[in-house]
C-alpha cells in the first residue's frame, strides 16, 4: 500500500507507517519544509520521501524526534533523496555516531524472530546522525513559518526533541507520547518522564493536535492521562525500592502492565540506589 500523508492543520501533515505504526510529520511553508522522523531505514525512507514530493517540491530539511531506529534509519535516504540539514538533540547524536552499529545490531536480533521484514530494513540502513545539533532549543524558519525545538528533559530517551508549530497549534511529541500501545522503556528515564511529560503539556492547549511517536494524533486530555499513568509508576518504583519490593511485583502492579514495565522498574531501581 502506497504512504500518505494527512493533513492535521493547516500545512502540517501526518503519515502513519504500517509498520510499527510509526509517525512522521511533515510540515509545509512557503518555499521550504521540515519532516519530523524519516522512519526505519532505505525502502522506507524512500517511500517517504516519494509522499513528501507528491506534497511539496521545497527544499527539505528534518529532525529526529531521538535516536531509535525507526525514527531516524531513514536518515540516508532522506539525503540521497536531496533534503538537507538534519536536527537532532546532542544526545541522540552521540547514541547514533557512537553507538549506532551496537544499536543496529540488538534491534536487528530483537525484531528478527517476529518480523522479519522489517529486521533486513532497518539492518540494511546506512547509520547518518543528525549535522544540526540542539541543546535545549532552536528556532527554525521553514517557508516563513517559525518552528521551536524543544528537549523538556529525559523520558523515553536522553535525547528526546518535541517539535512545535505555534501558528497550527501542533506539537510533534516523539515517543514521550504514544498511542495505541504502552510505552517503550527500554532505555527510558522512568523517575524523570512524568517532570518533561508536565513541562510537554505546559506547550499543549485544549486545541492543540498532538502528534505522537505512534499511533493517531491525541488531545490535551489523552497527554494528562498519560502523564497520570507515568507518575503512578514513577512513585510505585519510589516506595517499591523503599520498601525492598522485587523488582517484578512493583511490575506487576504497573499501569502499563508487567511485561513492559519490568524493565522501567529495574532501570528506576538502579538509579535509587545510585547503580545509574
Amino acid at each position: 500500500m502506497m504512504a500518505e500523508f494527512t493533513e492535521v492543520a493547516a500545512g502540517v501533515h501526518v503519515l502513519r507507517h504500517e509498520s510499527l505504526n510509526v509517525n512522521s510529520t511533515l510540515i509545509v511553508g512557503d518555499g521550504g519544509a521540515l519532516l519530523v522522523d524519516t522512519l526505519s531505514g532505505p525502502g522506507q525512507g524512500r517511500e517517504l520521501a516519494e509522499a513528501v514530493r507528491r506534497l511539496t517540491p521545497a527544499p527539505l530539511a528534518a529532525v529526529n524526534t531521538h535516536h531509535h531506529f525507526d525514527h531516524c534509519f531513514g536518515n540516508a535516504a532522506f539525503r540521497e533523496a536531496g533534503g538537507g540539514a538534519i536536527w537532532g538533540h546532542r544526545d541522540a547524536v552521540a547514541q547514533l555516531r557512537d553507538h549506532g552499529p551496537n544499536w543496529q545490531r540488538a534491534w536487528y536480533e530483537q525484531w528478527l524472530p517476529t518480523q522479519p521484514e522489517l529486521a533486513e530494513e532497518l539492518s540494511g540502513a546506512a547509520i547518518a546522525a543528525p549535522t544540526r545539533v540542539v541543546h535545549r532549543s532552536a528556532t527554525l524558519d521553514v517557508g516563513g513559518r517559525r518552528v521551536e525545538l524543544r528537549h523538556l528533559g529525559r523520558g523515553h530517551t536522553e535525547g528526546d526533541l518535541v517539535v512545535l508549530v505555534p501558528d497550527a497549534a501542533v506539537v510533534v511529541a516523539g515517543d514521550l507520547v504514544e498511542q495505541g500501545g504502552p510505552p517503550d522503556f527500554t532505555d527510558s528515564y522512568p523517575l524523570e518522564w512524568p517532570e518533561t511529560v508536565t513541562a510537554l503539556l505546559e506547550l499543549v492547549s485544549p486545541d492543540t493536535v498532538v502528534v505522537p511517536g505512534h499511533g493517531v494524533p491525541v488531545d490535551r486530555d489523552f497527554v494528562s492521562e498519560a502523564h497520570r499513568q507515568l507518575s503512578e509508576l514513577d512513585w510505585l518504583i519510589r516506595y517499591g525500592h523503599r520498601d525492598r519490593a522485587t523488582a517484578q511485583a512493583v511490575a506487576d502492579r504497573s499501569p502499563f502492565g508487567p511485561e513492559v514495565s519490568l524493565v522501567a522498574v529495574e532501570r528506576g531501581f538502579a538509579e535509587l540506589s545510585g547503580r545509574a
